[in-house]
């Protein structure tokens, strides 16, 4: 399964307003395992970015005055997401940046005719209800360390993100038994417990209680029988 982990920056809020996209970040996943593969580009987006968005990705317009536009980068950004499965935070945001530009530039498809569209704020507000559930609080729940993140960016929200849907999803990843190579999906490597070290104390069964075990599976025993009974493994015993 391919999945393209996908963001985007904008120089405001709703595209019906004449907002456009400034910045794309993807990462691709196959079978829930990052290949190494990104998608990155800053765009111009011909026209002034607001300053609450400037406060939030530090994108200036003096930065993407020599940036590609769209228009110029559609063809091989849909050739690197067509037919993947988008996992996204907030979906319906970046998908409608995405068509906005896809239809200024008189392309007729949708991002639905060509990916499938997976939404992790909708699976977050689901499995979570009533709790915070941006990318800053889920990774806060997760124990995901994005405290290299002082501003928002679109590569570097991707990459945060495959790990929160990975969590969301599964809750394991990478596992590693002992002994073995990366290559299965679980938790972080297990680590085994010298059980030496524990110093833990071993309380045996004194007469009277063996004395009321051996009266229970008598009972079980009138009963039917006793899975003890069947594999003859001694009751009466201090070991």
């Amino acid at each position: 399964m391919r999945q393209i982990v996908l963001d985007t920056e904008t120089t405001g809020i709703d595209p019906k307003e004449g907002h456009r996209i400034i910045e794309i970040g993807c990462v691709e996943m196959m079978n829930r395992r990052l290949t190494g593969r990104t998608y990155h580009r800053y765009l111009n987006p011909d026209r002034e970015i607001d300053e609450e968005a400037i406060q939030v990705h530090g994108i200036t317009n003096e930065f993407l005055e020599d940036k590609p536009r769209f228009a110029e980068i559609q063809d091989e950004f849909l050739h690197f997401i067509r037919g993947a499965d988008l996992v996204i935070h907030n979906a319906a945001f970046d998908v409608g940046f995405i068509e906005n530009e896809m239809r200024l530039n008189n392309h007729q498809e949708r991002v639905h005719d060509f990916c499938q569209v997976t939404d992790t704020l909708a699976i977050a507000r689901k499995k979570h209800p009533g709790q915070k559930n941006n990318l800053d609080a889920l990774c806060r729940r997760y124990g995901i360390d994005n405290s290299h993140r002082e501003l928002h960016g679109a590569l570097l929200d991707s990459e945060i993100l495959a790990d929160v849907y990975l969590m969301l999803t599964g809750g394991q990843k990478n596992l590693l038994l002992a002994g073995e190579e990366d290559g299965h999906d679980g938790v972080d490597q297990v680590r085994r417990l010298d059980t030496f070290a524990l110093n833990l104390s071993v309380v045996r069964a004194d007469a009277g209680e063996l004395q009321d075990h051996d009266g229970y599976i008598a009972l079980l025993d009138a009963k039917g029988g006793s899975i003890w009974s069947q594999i003859g493994v001694p009751v009466n015993t201090a070991d």
